[in-house]
């Protein structure tokens, strides 16, 4: 008996920071989507392009604050030369993800960019080689159809809207953030989270900053503080998810993701009058399934195809 109290003891510390990095994770999720909803409220305004560089840039901001506390860990030009393509992918899967916003539901977009995971073997086999898992074949053509579930029912062919451009460009968006989760995978263990960061941030908003001013409008002063609620919800985000990983597995924490559904669902409805239609519950189910199916080992153990801290995207 008294063997046991001693390793109830032991372990309650393990417990206790288990749910401590779920909570972690779970607000890290929930931040991220209100940042989104800031983001559908300038697209709706702001050249998306004017909007994509002002995340990063304030994003960027805070991101050197971390690097600066963190004793400035060296950038060195080799660094530069491996982010840049990863940055560029970053800046192409973020300007889409923002444009969409302003012509889909929030909460369709998410489900749909839900099938970034199932992506993932497919990019690293063509970048790093891997091996596809017949299992990652099949989760992927679920997840597929789990999009089409949710697209369906929709204003498609109306001439008024963009809808169907949109449901591509989300698609667009999950193909190239599931590029940029396989480029981390090559340099977070050797670069560390500070410089990932800063890079992250710094090189997108470079790539985006001459496009953004030659075919964008300044936004108008009032503006301001939503752009800087973005950089500091981004931040936020980041480093909730990031204490989380640290504190629990990524198996873990990976199905913490689509709770974004949950929270998309919510701020659409609450700040921009949308009611999500059935077929997208039923897609993101289908998805979600997929994805947890296809996560699995043939023994039983999940994988997850994001590297600890990358989770949600750089956008």
């Amino acid at each position: 008996m008294r063997a046991r109290k001693v390793t109830a003891a032991a372990m309650s510390p393990r417990i206790d920071h288990h749910y401590r990095a779920i909570a972690y994770g779970a607000a890290g999720i929930a931040v991220l989507c209100v940042m989104d909803g800031v983001i559908k409220h300038l697209v709706a305004t702001n050249n998306v392009l004017v909007v994509t560089l002002g995340r990063y840039l304030f994003g960027a901001a805070f991101a050197l604050a971390i690097w600066l506390r963190a004793s400035r860990p060296t950038l060195t030009r080799e660094m530069w030369k491996a982010h840049a393509l990863r940055g560029f992918v970053i800046a192409m899967a973020a300007t889409s993800f923002f444009w969409c916003l302003s012509v889909l539901p929030l909460a369709e977009l998410i489900v749909i960019t839900f099938v970034a995971p199932l992506l993932v073997p497919f990019m690293a086999s063509v970048v790093l080689g891997e091996k596809v898992r017949p299992r990652s074949l099949i989760a992927g053509l679920a997840g597929f159809s789990g999009v089409i579930v949710a697209a369906w029912g929709g204003d498609n062919f109306s001439p008024d809207n963009q809808r169907l451009l949109g449901i591509a460009g989300a698609l667009f968006s999950a193909v190239t953030y599931a590029l940029s989760i396989v480029l981390l995978r090559g340099r977070a263990g050797k670069d560390g989270a500070e410089a990932v960061g800063v890079l992250g941030a710094l090189i997108p908003g470079l790539i985006v900053a001459l496009p953004a001013i030659i075919v964008g409008e300044a936004p108008p002063a009032s503006d301001l503080p939503e752009f800087l609620a973005l950089g500091a919800l981004a931040a936020t985000g980041i480093y909730l998810l990031a204490r989380a990983y640290a504190n629990a597995e990524a198996q873990v924490l990976a199905p913490l993701e689509f709770t974004a559904l949950i929270w998309a669902s919510l701020i659409g409805f609450l700040f921009f009058s949308e009611t999500p239609r059935p077929q997208v519950w039923l897609g993101g189910a289908i998805i979600v399934a997929a994805c947890l199916w296809g996560a699995q080992k043939e023994k039983g153990k999940l994988l997850t195809p994001f590297a600890p801290g990358a989770t949600p995207p750089d956008a």
